[in-house]
């Protein structure tokens, strides 16, 4: 759910929006939608999900809940989208009951799953053959930043639909940036999680270091927090590492799938990610040891 302070919205005309899929991610994305004063329909493969949904937040007009992608897209400007990986993304867009069937031509879909560079542009040339309109656009920030309504998205699709897209994303948007043509959004994001990837072992590995020499590392972890080694991992993960705290933020699980999509990629242009397919490695470990469901800085476990 939002923030207990919620933010701030700017102003901007009240549109029709639909939004498929309210885990952890969706759920708050919509609320913000709602809050600014989009007219927001829901749907969830957990109808519960969507009921409840709906009565949290009813102060906010008449949000509305649908059985089916194609009726809860019906009459909507704009469908959002965040939903687990490339088959599900498949799931709710195409077929009878996808929602690419119930929208009217003109209207843009807007995919925040975190899914491969393929399935975007093959949904872009799907929805262009239906007179819509597709935008690839991952989201980078976390539950949190969801709650707070202070994602970065990353988007990939033509210009128009985007330009109309944005005023009412930043409804849950600290940056709606787009970053070139179909599929761009998604490769965008595959930088994220090689940067993220790479920095969560180094930390890993400094944390280990630091508490086999026998230093204070919450006091190790301040004084190099205010010079180069500083990073959003060190300042936000750094000293739950030290005190053994791993059941929040983004899962393992999660983050193998995301590196699977860069390795796959990878694999199709040829960029060389050996510490990519290491810190990889390493989350299968993870996995092994139960700790599927932890956060991503659980990776210093391996080492303890």
């Amino acid at each position: 759910m939002p923030s207990t302070n919620p933010r701030t919205y700017e102003p901007v005309t009240p549109r029709k929006v639909a939004f498929l899929g309210l885990g952890v991610m969706g759920y708050p994305m919509a609320a913000h939608l709602a809050l600014a004063g989009h007219r927001v329909t829901v749907y969830n493969r957990t109808t519960s999900k969507s009921i409840a949904w709906c009565a949290e937040y009813a102060s906010t007009g008449e949000p509305k809940h649908a059985e089916a992608p194609r009726l809860a897209a019906q009459g909507a400007d704009i469908v959002f989208c965040c939903v687990g990986n490339d088959d599900d993304l498949r799931a709710v867009t195409l077929g009878a009951d996808g929602a690419f069937a119930g929208m009217e031509p003109g209207a843009i879909f807007v995919d925040h799953t975190t899914a491969s560079a393929e399935v975007a542009r093959e949904l872009h040339g799907a929805a262009r053959t239906l007179g819509l309109q597709f935008i690839d656009a991952p989201v980078s920030g976390g539950q949190a930043g969801a709650q707070n309504g202070l994602l970065t998205v990353m988007c990939g699709g033509d210009q128009a639909p985007f330009n109309t897209v944005q005023p009412v994303a930043m409804a849950f948007s600290r940056a709606f940036t787009r970053m070139g043509e179909s599929g761009a959004g998604q490769l965008t994001k595959m930088v994220n999680q090689i940067c993220i990837a790479g920095l969560v072992q180094g930390l890993a590995e400094a944390v280990a270091f630091g508490q086999r020499a026998g230093l204070d590392v919450n006091l190790v972890l301040d004084v190099i927090g205010k010079g180069a080694a500083q990073s959003w991992q060190l300042d936000s993960r750094g000293k739950t590492m030290v005190a053994d705290q791993f059941n929040f933020g983004f899962a393992v699980d999660w983050m193998r799938k995301d590196l699977g999509l860069v390795l796959d990629e990878g694999k199709r242009n040829g960029a060389r990610l050996p510490v990519t397919a290491l810190v990889d490695q390493f989350y299968g470990d993870v996995q092994q040891m139960g700790g599927g469901r932890w956060d991503t800085s659980s990776l210093i476990k391996r080492l303890k």
